[in-house]
Protein backbone atom coordinates (compact mmCIF):
# COMPACT_ATOMS: atom_id res chain seq x y z
CA UNK A 1 0.00 0.00 0.00
CA UNK A 2 1.34 3.42 -0.95
CA UNK A 3 2.04 5.81 1.92
CA UNK A 4 1.84 8.88 -0.30
CA UNK A 5 -1.85 9.71 0.43
CA UNK A 6 -1.25 9.47 4.18
CA UNK A 7 1.86 11.64 3.98
CA UNK A 8 -0.08 14.20 1.94
CA UNK A 9 -2.88 14.28 4.51
CA UNK A 10 -0.33 14.69 7.32
CA UNK A 11 1.40 17.56 5.56
CA UNK A 12 -1.92 19.28 4.87
CA UNK A 13 -2.88 18.92 8.56
CA UNK A 14 0.41 20.40 9.69
CA UNK A 15 -0.01 23.29 7.25
CA UNK A 16 -3.57 23.90 8.41
CA UNK A 17 -2.67 24.09 12.08
CA UNK A 18 0.38 26.24 11.35
CA UNK A 19 -1.75 28.71 9.41
CA UNK A 20 -4.42 28.62 12.09
CA UNK A 21 -1.82 29.41 14.77
CA UNK A 22 -0.42 32.29 12.72
CA UNK A 23 -3.92 33.69 12.15
CA UNK A 24 -4.73 33.49 15.85
CA UNK A 25 -1.49 35.26 16.68
CA UNK A 26 -2.21 38.12 14.25
CA UNK A 27 -5.90 38.57 15.04
CA UNK A 28 -6.79 41.28 17.56
CA UNK A 29 -10.15 41.02 19.33
CA UNK A 30 -12.27 44.08 20.04
CA UNK A 31 -12.56 45.29 23.64
CA UNK A 32 -15.11 43.52 25.85
CA UNK A 33 -15.45 46.39 28.32
CA UNK A 34 -14.21 49.92 28.92
CA UNK A 35 -10.44 50.03 29.45
CA UNK A 36 -9.20 52.57 31.97
CA UNK A 37 -5.58 53.58 31.35
CA UNK A 38 -4.33 53.20 34.90
CA UNK A 39 -1.66 50.51 34.71
CA UNK A 40 -3.99 48.01 36.39
CA UNK A 41 -5.00 45.21 34.04
CA UNK A 42 -8.27 44.25 35.72
CA UNK A 43 -10.58 44.55 32.71
CA UNK A 44 -12.31 41.54 31.15
CA UNK A 45 -10.60 42.46 27.88
CA UNK A 46 -7.13 41.91 29.32
CA UNK A 47 -8.14 38.79 31.22
CA UNK A 48 -9.18 37.06 28.00
CA UNK A 49 -6.56 38.41 25.55
CA UNK A 50 -3.52 36.18 24.92
CA UNK A 51 0.01 37.16 25.90
CA UNK A 52 2.55 37.53 23.08
CA UNK A 53 6.27 37.41 23.80
CA UNK A 54 8.83 40.14 23.24
CA UNK A 55 11.90 37.91 22.90
CA UNK A 56 13.74 38.84 19.70
CA UNK A 57 17.17 40.40 20.29
CA UNK A 58 17.51 43.33 17.90
CA UNK A 59 20.57 44.84 19.59
CA UNK A 60 22.97 43.57 22.24
CA UNK A 61 23.52 40.13 23.65
CA UNK A 62 20.87 37.60 24.64
CA UNK A 63 19.40 38.46 28.04
CA UNK A 64 18.67 36.18 30.99
CA UNK A 65 15.24 36.06 32.59
CA UNK A 66 16.77 37.66 35.69
CA UNK A 67 17.69 40.73 33.63
CA UNK A 68 14.65 41.14 31.35
CA UNK A 69 11.47 39.47 30.16
CA UNK A 70 8.67 41.14 28.25
CA UNK A 71 5.26 40.31 26.81
CA UNK A 72 2.19 42.19 25.58
CA UNK A 73 -1.51 42.01 24.73
CA UNK A 74 -3.60 43.88 22.15
CA UNK A 75 -7.19 45.03 21.77
CA UNK A 76 -9.06 47.79 19.95
CA UNK A 77 -12.11 50.03 19.84
CA UNK A 78 -13.49 52.26 17.10
CA UNK A 79 -11.22 55.13 18.15
CA UNK A 80 -7.98 53.50 19.30
CA UNK A 81 -5.64 50.54 19.61
CA UNK A 82 -4.93 49.28 23.14
CA UNK A 83 -1.67 47.71 24.25
CA UNK A 84 -0.87 46.09 27.58
CA UNK A 85 2.80 45.39 28.33
CA UNK A 86 4.36 43.49 31.20
CA UNK A 87 8.09 43.97 31.64
CA UNK A 88 10.26 42.34 34.28
CA UNK A 89 13.45 44.39 34.47
CA UNK A 90 15.82 44.55 37.41
CA UNK A 91 16.86 48.18 36.73
CA UNK A 92 14.81 51.06 35.25
CA UNK A 93 17.12 53.81 34.03
CA UNK A 94 15.79 57.35 33.60
CA UNK A 95 18.87 59.40 32.76
CA UNK A 96 17.88 62.60 30.99
CA UNK A 97 15.55 65.36 32.16
CA UNK A 98 15.01 66.46 28.56
CA UNK A 99 12.78 63.82 26.93
CA UNK A 100 14.21 64.70 23.50
CA UNK A 101 17.78 63.88 24.54
CA UNK A 102 19.00 60.34 23.72
CA UNK A 103 15.67 58.81 24.64
CA UNK A 104 16.72 55.47 23.14
CA UNK A 105 19.50 55.10 25.75
CA UNK A 106 17.00 55.06 28.60
CA UNK A 107 14.52 52.33 29.47
CA UNK A 108 11.50 52.82 27.23
CA UNK A 109 8.83 50.96 25.30
CA UNK A 110 8.85 51.50 21.53
CA UNK A 111 5.61 50.95 19.61
CA UNK A 112 5.65 50.81 15.81
CA UNK A 113 2.44 51.60 13.92
CA UNK A 114 1.83 51.46 10.17
CA UNK A 115 -1.81 52.49 9.97
CA UNK A 116 -2.52 51.23 6.45
CA UNK A 117 -0.04 48.34 6.55
CA UNK A 118 1.77 49.66 3.48
CA UNK A 119 5.30 48.89 4.67
CA UNK A 120 8.34 50.70 3.31
CA UNK A 121 10.44 53.64 4.43
CA UNK A 122 9.30 55.95 7.23
CA UNK A 123 12.64 57.32 8.43
CA UNK A 124 11.79 61.00 8.01
CA UNK A 125 8.10 60.81 7.14
CA UNK A 126 4.85 59.49 8.61
CA UNK A 127 4.31 56.50 6.38
CA UNK A 128 4.58 54.84 9.79
CA UNK A 129 5.40 55.88 13.36
CA UNK A 130 8.05 54.67 15.81
CA UNK A 131 6.76 55.91 19.15
CA UNK A 132 9.22 55.80 22.07
CA UNK A 133 7.41 56.04 25.42
CA UNK A 134 9.76 56.87 28.28
CA UNK A 135 9.37 56.17 31.98
CA UNK A 136 7.58 59.49 32.50
CA UNK A 137 5.07 58.80 29.72
CA UNK A 138 6.56 61.14 27.10
CA UNK A 139 6.07 59.98 23.51
CA UNK A 140 8.91 60.72 21.09
CA UNK A 141 9.40 60.20 17.36
CA UNK A 142 11.47 61.99 14.74
CA UNK A 143 10.00 64.10 11.93
CA UNK A 144 13.26 64.85 10.07
CA UNK A 145 16.97 64.24 10.48
CA UNK A 146 18.06 65.20 14.01
CA UNK A 147 14.55 66.53 14.70
CA UNK A 148 12.77 64.65 17.49
CA UNK A 149 9.35 65.85 18.61
CA UNK A 150 6.85 65.01 21.30
CA UNK A 151 3.72 63.11 20.24
CA UNK A 152 2.08 63.00 23.67
CA UNK A 153 -1.35 63.58 22.16
CA UNK A 154 -1.05 60.36 20.11
CA UNK A 155 -0.75 57.98 23.07
CA UNK A 156 -2.27 57.94 26.52
CA UNK A 157 -0.26 55.74 28.87
CA UNK A 158 0.26 54.72 32.47
CA UNK A 159 2.98 52.62 34.09
CA UNK A 160 2.73 50.92 37.48
CA UNK A 161 5.90 49.29 38.85
CA UNK A 162 6.05 46.88 41.78
CA UNK A 163 9.43 45.36 42.53
CA UNK A 164 10.99 44.45 39.20
CA UNK A 165 7.63 44.16 37.36
CA UNK A 166 6.16 47.04 35.39
CA UNK A 167 2.69 47.05 33.85
CA UNK A 168 2.22 49.59 31.05
CA UNK A 169 -1.16 50.40 29.51
CA UNK A 170 -1.40 52.32 26.25
CA UNK A 171 -4.29 53.84 24.34
CA UNK A 172 -3.04 54.71 20.85
CA UNK A 173 -4.78 56.95 18.34
CA UNK A 174 -3.90 56.08 14.76
CA UNK A 175 -3.09 58.68 12.12
CA UNK A 176 -2.86 58.43 8.32
CA UNK A 177 0.36 58.77 6.35
CA UNK A 178 -0.78 62.27 5.32
CA UNK A 179 -0.12 63.44 8.88
CA UNK A 180 1.91 66.65 9.13
CA UNK A 181 3.43 67.56 12.48
CA UNK A 182 2.03 70.80 13.87
CA UNK A 183 -1.09 70.76 11.71
CA UNK A 184 -4.47 69.54 12.99
CA UNK A 185 -5.12 65.99 11.80
CA UNK A 186 -8.07 63.81 12.76
CA UNK A 187 -7.19 60.35 14.01
CA UNK A 188 -8.77 57.55 12.00
CA UNK A 189 -11.60 55.24 13.02
CA UNK A 190 -10.90 51.53 13.35
CA UNK A 191 -13.16 48.79 12.06
CA UNK A 192 -13.55 45.05 11.80
CA UNK A 193 -11.13 43.49 9.32
CA UNK A 194 -8.71 46.43 9.22
CA UNK A 195 -5.05 45.44 8.82
CA UNK A 196 -2.32 47.38 10.60
CA UNK A 197 1.45 47.03 10.57
CA UNK A 198 2.60 46.56 14.16
CA UNK A 199 5.67 45.78 16.23
CA UNK A 200 6.76 46.52 19.77
CA UNK A 201 10.14 46.56 21.48
CA UNK A 202 11.89 47.53 24.68
CA UNK A 203 15.09 49.53 25.15
CA UNK A 204 16.86 48.13 28.22
CA UNK A 205 19.72 49.93 29.91
CA UNK A 206 20.86 49.03 33.40
CA UNK A 207 23.93 51.20 33.88
CA UNK A 208 25.72 51.90 30.59
CA UNK A 209 26.24 55.10 28.63
CA UNK A 210 24.26 53.52 25.76
CA UNK A 211 21.38 51.08 25.80
CA UNK A 212 22.54 47.55 26.42
CA UNK A 213 19.73 45.64 24.72
CA UNK A 214 16.88 46.20 22.32
CA UNK A 215 14.32 43.40 22.51
CA UNK A 216 11.57 43.23 19.88
CA UNK A 217 8.42 41.27 19.14
CA UNK A 218 9.15 40.19 15.55
CA UNK A 219 12.00 38.27 14.00
CA UNK A 220 14.06 40.45 11.67
CA UNK A 221 16.17 38.83 8.97
CA UNK A 222 19.78 39.83 8.33
CA UNK A 223 22.48 41.38 10.47
CA UNK A 224 20.86 44.82 10.82
CA UNK A 225 17.88 44.06 13.02
CA UNK A 226 17.48 47.61 14.34
CA UNK A 227 15.47 48.76 11.32
CA UNK A 228 11.99 49.29 12.73
CA UNK A 229 12.53 53.03 13.27
CA UNK A 230 12.93 53.51 9.51
CA UNK A 231 11.56 50.42 7.71
CA UNK A 232 7.92 49.43 8.24
CA UNK A 233 8.41 46.30 6.13
CA UNK A 234 9.69 44.43 9.19
CA UNK A 235 6.42 44.92 11.08
CA UNK A 236 3.96 42.08 11.40
CA UNK A 237 0.40 42.44 10.15
CA UNK A 238 -2.36 42.46 12.74
CA UNK A 239 -6.02 42.25 11.75
CA UNK A 240 -8.83 43.68 13.84
CA UNK A 241 -11.72 41.38 14.61
CA UNK A 242 -15.14 42.19 16.01
CA UNK A 243 -16.07 39.58 18.60
CA UNK A 244 -19.83 39.98 18.10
Amino acid sequence: MSLRPYILVLLMSVLFFACKTELAHNTVEKIKDTITIDGIANEKTWQSAPWISMDQVWLGNPVSANDFTGKYKLSWSEDSLYVLVEVKDDVLLDRFDNPLERWWDEDCVEIFIDENNSGGDHQFNHNAFAYHIDLKGNVIDIIAKDTPKLFNDHIESKRVTSGNTSIWEFKIFLFPDTFVYGKPTQSISLHNGKKIGFAIAYCDNDSSDHRENFIGSVMVEGNDKDRGWKDASIFETIQLKNND
